[in-house]
């Protein structure tokens, strides 16, 4: 892998902010990240080799600091979604039993035996596309409300189930992994939050920002890199240890200078690159050599739009119901784990990848039917001026 490879992977990189251009779609940039990597890739012209050592160990980089933004998106400090984290916790676990049913079905109908695995997908919500959604088209009300808190248990539970359900028969070892992972990042909360009572963190963020020395950049880089070697030593995936530290961070709240360091490590290079080498590993022709596999994601897909819409029991609008069904970083970890173990049969990891597109243009939908309603019911002289303000990371 040479500085041309790394070239032509920071251009396919551009491929997902010039699909997302147009904010009225709200597709999300990996989408356009994804399909270049599969133009580029197996699928396609096979320019780009994911089984390249270096292109590999880097997307796996990437992968650890995108869980790591997911984890750190999740708005554990906002006051208003603490308060209904009880009744968002009873709606995840009831959509989580919904999921369970409909894998179950799915996996017997498809013959596959991975119903567990569909469950958990079908459980998820991913609150790093759920959260701008709802920050961009300015939703608000007491159902939207009601729903984020929701949104973020299950992601967060999700995120720890997989490892324990796409290897079933590693399921003991990849629990006390991941008992090993989560110890460790609660142990890291609590020394961090010492840190903070003495002002010692304080002292370092002036210290670094008056002497642009990025301590805190690396510093959190050092502490990710280190839980990632804890998860590779007890054989749990790095999307464990990315996704913990990132809670503990938004349990503590991220200085904005971080933040915009991270995200710009993130998102302007290493997560580009791990979806477009996710991209370049899936080999799409085999969907079309086992078509009923087109037929699994378009069921996963419609099953977890099903199973958040059966909260309509609880009070839920069935429009809110299908935009907590958007899902994206569980089936993106699925599918890697999967291709990086050859745990699922051929074209199985892209029908999860597609499964999850499908419920993003669900949501997609039903975001738009939200916010339509959301203006339609507030008065003639605060239409269109956004309403409450935005809840969400900034």
């Amino acid at each position: 892998m040479g500085f041309g490879t790394l070239a032509i992977i920071a251009l396919a990189g551009l491929i997902g902010p010039l699909l997302a251009l147009r904010s009225g779609w709200n597709l999300p940039i990996v989408l356009g990240e994804l399909v270049a990597g599969m133009v580029l890739g197996v699928s396609g012209f096979d320019v780009l080799h994911s089984a390249d050592p270096t292109f590999s160990f880097m997307a796996q980089i990437g992968f650890a600091l995108v869980m790591f933004v997911v984890g750190s998106h999740v708005p554990i400090l906002e006051p208003r979604l603490r308060r209904g984290i009880g009744s968002a916790t009873a709606r995840a676990i009831a959509v989580g039993l919904a999921a369970a049913l409909l894998g179950t079905g799915i996996a017997a109908w498809f013959n596959t035996g991975n119903g567990a695995l569909y469950a958990v997908l079908m459980a998820s919500s991913s609150a790093a596309l759920i959260l701008p959604i709802v920050d961009s088209l300015a939703l608000h009300g007491p159902a939207v409300l009601q729903m984020l808190p929701q949104v973020a248990v299950a992601d967060a539970a999700c995120i720890v189930a997989l490892p324990l359900v796409i290897d079933p028969a590693n399921a003991g070892r990849a629990a006390l992994g991941a008992c090993a992972v989560i110890g460790c990042a609660v142990l890291l909360y609590f020394g961090m939050r010492q840190f903070e009572r003495v002002g010692l963190r304080r002292k370092v963020h002036r210290m670094s920002e008056r002497r642009k020395f990025t301590v805190e950049l690396r510093v959190s880089l050092a502490i990710l890199f280190a839980l990632c070697a804890v998860a590779v030593a007890t054989h749990i995936s790095i999307m464990l240890a990315g996704f913990a530290f990132g809670l503990v961070v938004a349990a503590l709240g991220p200085p904005r200078r971080l933040a915009k360091q991270l995200f710009a490590l993130t998102e302007g290079f290493l997560g580009p690159l791990f979806f477009v080498w996710l991209g370049a590993s899936l080999d799409v022709r085999d969907l079309a050599e086992h078509p009923s596999l087109i037929l699994l994601g378009i069921a996963l897909g419609i099953g977890a739009m099903l199973a958040h819409m059966t909260m309509k029991f609880t009070g839920q609008p069935l429009t809110i119901g299908a935009l907590a069904c958007a899902q994206l970083g569980v089936p993106v970890a699925a599918a890697t784990l999967a291709t990086q173990a050859n745990l699922l049969a051929p074209g199985e990891a892209p029908a999860l990848i597609l499964g999850a597109l499908v419920t993003i243009a669900i949501a997609t939908v039903a975001a738009g039917m939200v916010a339509r309603r959301t203006e339609s019911d507030l008065p003639p002289e605060t239409a269109g001026a956004g309403g409450e303000p935005k809840v969400g990371p900034t």
